[in-house]
């Protein structure tokens, strides 16, 4: 689904990702886990197509298509899908408008006339529902007087809404306690399938108790330097990322 070949990236002159490589299938989970500074970010960044970050080398596909020449809205019509690290706040818009707006915007990107109303209304109950959502929150404006799990639970329902290929969890475990971390965690679970990838980033083990990764990759200064399984994140968790700088590049 999602391949990297050689990419490196840089913002601003300087060089964040020095040669990533990274093949992600549909139907798997990939944790990215990195000390502060390592990339990871800009990595998620750079897929989603955040135009601050210049690529310089190297290429990112998605099922086979380069997306080097595709804005970053176009990216999101294709299927991908970037949760935010700090979600704007949107006064005055309802999440349930937004939802409307994003979908019927997606669709008309791909030929298709707006939902129907009625189709849209069974739609966001049926994803509230599964994600245990009240119908109270829906009317509520996008972001704005939540909490720091409401918002990431919100990201949550956009992601189920969206449907999309490949959903990259930007650091989604940041300020939760561990009831948020549960829910939100439920909600990724409920949503993966044999047609869709996840990539979550995130500094911490704790994350991964929930949401069991395939793979777990590891960044330091712009590179891959090693790639394993869940046994990997908790090796990490007992050691810290210093014993990992001498490792060779997988």
């Amino acid at each position: 689904m999602l391949t990297i070949k050689d990419l490196h990236a840089q913002v601003e002159d300087k060089e964040i990702l020095k040669g990533i490589n990274l093949t992600v299938n549909a139907g798997e989970v990939h944790a990215i886990m990195g000390p502060n500074g390592s990339g990871k970010s800009t990595l998620a960044s750079v897929i989603a197509g955040k135009e601050e970050f210049e690529v310089t080398k190297g290429s990112v596909t998605l099922e086979g298509e380069d997306l080097e020449d595709i804005s970053p809205e176009d990216r999101a019509h294709k299927g991908v899908f970037l949760s935010f690290q700090y979600p704007v706040e949107i006064p005055g818009v309802s999440v349930t408008n937004f939802m409307k707006t994003a979908i019927n915007e997606t669709r008309k990107a791909k030929g298709l006339e707006d939902m129907p109303a009625k189709d849209m209304l069974k739609m966001i109950r049926d994803k509230a529902e599964l994600l245990e959502i009240d119908r109270k929150f829906l009317s509520r404006s996008l972001n704005q007087g939540f909490s720091g799990g409401e918002k990431k639970r919100n990201e949550i329902f956009q992601m189920a809404m969206l449907e999309p290929k490949l959903a990259i969890l930007d650091e989604t475990d940041s300020g939760l306690d561990i009831d948020a971390l549960r829910i939100v965690a439920a909600g990724v679970n409920k949503l993966k399938s044999k047609d869709n990838a996840v990539i979550i980033i995130t500094h911490y083990q704790r994350l991964l108790d929930y949401i069991v990764p395939d793979f777990v990759h590891v960044i330091h200064n712009g590179k891959i330097v090693k790639s394993g399984t869940k046994e990997l994140a908790l090796e990490l968790e007992e050691k810290g990322y210093d014993w990992l700088k001498n490792e060779a590049v997988v």
